[in-house]
């Protein structure tokens, strides 16, 4: 899989994504808005990449893509899906490294995304975020997401918003 925009190219994740994984999991935004996830050595962003990132192209057909600059080759970030045990649909998800926040490759690389999500035949998606991530919640919209609901992940109390998006 991979697909170009007018900036980006989106591909899935290999092994040697791992020193742009630990950068990736350890940014701020990321720490703040999408949590901690363990990872603190590239030994563990290899591990992130063998048993959450990797298998799921396998599994489901789809995933989380690394997303570098067209020409640059400058990885900026991950966009993709999760299917999450808990949601009856996949999910669309979003990270950038700090650099490259509020310049537009998000809204590029979610649209693509979702275009090749209606591709490989996804008739609805949702997305997840906190309430107090203004940012994403406008970028969702802007994208397309609407009707925000309340939503916790069974087994944690704390709040977010699921939003929904048809593809057909």
């Amino acid at each position: 899989m991979r697909i170009e925009t007018e900036r980006l190219l989106l591909r899935q994740f290999i092994l040697e994504d791992a020193p742009f994984i630990l950068e990736l999991l350890n940014s701020p935004g990321w720490l703040r808005f999408i949590g901690d996830r363990g990872v603190h050595t590239e030994a563990d962003a290899t591990k992130y990449l063998e048993e959450r990132l990797i298998p799921s192209y396998r599994e489901y057909g789809f995933g989380f893509y690394h997303v570098e600059q067209k020409g640059e080759q400058v990885p900026i970030g991950m966009c993709g899906f999760a299917q999450r045990p808990y949601l009856d649909l996949p999910d669309l998800g979003f990270a950038l490294l700090p650099d490259f926040t509020g310049q537009g490759y998000a809204v590029e690389a979610s649209n693509a995304c979702l275009a090749y999500g209606q591709q490989i035949g996804m008739k609805e998606v949702t997305a997840f975020t906190l309430p107090t991530n203004t940012s994403s919640l406008k970028l969702l919209e802007r994208v397309g997401f609407h009707s925000p609901e309340p939503f916790s992940v069974p087994g944690d109390e704390e709040e977010l918003l699921l939003l929904r998006r048809g593809l057909g």
